[in-house]
C-alpha cells in the first residue's frame, strides 16, 4: 500500500525566477526559494518518490485533467509573465502509473477525470517552478504528477472529490507519495500603472487582513470555520484559479474533520499584489491509521 506522506500549499509565484537573475530584483524571494528547499527535504526525509501537484496555471474549461507523462524536457517561457520567466530549462520524471491511478479513482466518484500521455501536453509553471528550487537540493529526483487546478466552469464539491480521490490513488500505488496545492491565497492582480512599487504590495488593505485571518485559522487548525468561508474567501479575495487546489488539498486531508495545526514555512508575503505562503499540512493520524492498517 502507497502513503502520503507530505501535503502543503505552496506559492509558485514567477519573481522566484526573478530573484534568481542579476538586477535590482536579485534574492527578493530567497525566503521563498529557501521554503522550496526546505519542502523538498522533509520529502526526501519522508521517502517520497513523486509529488502530484494542483495547478492552479493550467487552465481547462471542461472535465478534470491530468498529465500522466512519462518525461518533460524543455526550455520554458511564460507567455503571460516574459519579463519575469522565459528561457528556464527544466527536465522531470512523470509517472503514468499514479497519474493513471487517480484518474480511475476521481471517474468511480462520478467525476469526469481524464488522465493523458501525450507528449505535447507540456507542464504549466504552477507545476515548474515549485519542481525547480525542490530540484536544486543536492540528491532530490522526484517523479511528477499534474492535475490541472485552474478551473474555470468546475464545482468545489467536484475537487474536493478529486483530493479524496487522490488519497485512495495513492493507497493502491506502491511508493511514498507528496503533495503540493500550487497556488495563492487572494489573488488580485495589482492594476498595471502600479506594478513597479506594487511587486512586494498587496493590492488592497481587505485582502491582506483577509489573508492573514485565513491563516490564523490555518495554525490554529479551525479548518471547519475556514472551509464554511472558502467559496466566499475564492470571489471575494479573487483566490487564484478559484482556489480548486485548496479544495483538492483539503478533499485529500478529511475537507472540514481536518484539524491540525499547518506548520508554516514561509510566512505570507505580498507579490504584485496577490498574498503567498508556504506551508505544511501535517497528515492526520486518521490517515496515517488507514494506511498502516
Amino acid at each position: 500500500m502507497g502513503k502520503l506522506v507530505f501535503a502543503c500549499k505552496a506559492t509558485h509565484v514567477p519573481s522566484l525566477y526573478l530573484s534568481e537573475l542579476p538586477g535590482k530584483h536579485h534574492g527578493c524571494r530567497q525566503a521563498a526559494i529557501d521554503g522550496l528547499h526546505e519542502i523538498a527535504h522533509r520529502m526526501m526525509d519522508r521517502g517520497v518518490d513523486t509529488v502530484v501537484i494542483f495547478d492552479t496555471h493550467w487552465l481547462v474549461n471542461s472535465a478534470y485533467h491530468i498529465n500522466c507523462g512519462s518525461h518533460f524536457k524543455g526550455t520554458y517561457t511564460s507567455n503571460e509573465l516574459p519579463h519575469f520567466i522565459h528561457d528556464m530549462p527544466f527536465e522531470h520524471t512523470g509517472n503514468p502509473v499514479l497519474g493513471q491511478l487517480i484518474a480511475e479513482e476521481a471517474r468511480k466518484l462520478g467525476v469526469r477525470a481524464m488522465g493523458h500521455e501525450i507528449d505535447s501536453l507540456e507542464l504549466e509553471y504552477a507545476t515548474l517552478v515549485p519542481m525547480r528550487y525542490m530540484g536544486q537540493v543536492e540528491g532530490c529526483n522526484f517523479k511528477v504528477v499534474s492535475i490541472a487546478a485552474f478551473l474555470t466552469s468546475h464545482l468545489h464539491s467536484d475537487s474536493r472529490k478529486m483530493g479524496e480521490a487522490l488519497l485512495t490513488a495513492i493507497e493502491r500505488y506502491d511508493g511514498n507519495v507528496g503533495v503540493i496545492a500550487s497556488g495563492s491565497l487572494s489573488h488580485y492582480f495589482i492594476p498595471d500603472h502600479r506594478a513597479e512599487e506594487g511587486l512586494n504590495a498587496f493590492t488592497n488593505e481587505f485582502n491582506r487582513q483577509v489573508d492573514e485571518h485565513v491563516m490564523k485559522l490555518w495554525t490554529e487548525g479551525r479548518f471547519e470555520e475556514f472551509c464554511k468561508m472558502l467559496p466566499e474567501y475564492a470571489v471575494a479575495c479573487q483566490g487564484e484559479g478559484a482556489m480548486h487546489d485548496t479544495v483538492m488539498l483539503l478533499g485529500l486531508l478529511g475537507w472540514d474533520q481536518y484539524k491540525e495545526k499547518v506548520d508554516v514555512i514561509c510566512p505570507l508575503f505580498p507579490s504584485s499584489g496577490t498574498g503567498q505562503v508556504i506551508c505544511e499540512f501535517p497528515i492526520p493520524e486518521s490517515i496515517k491509521q488507514r494506511q498502516s492498517a
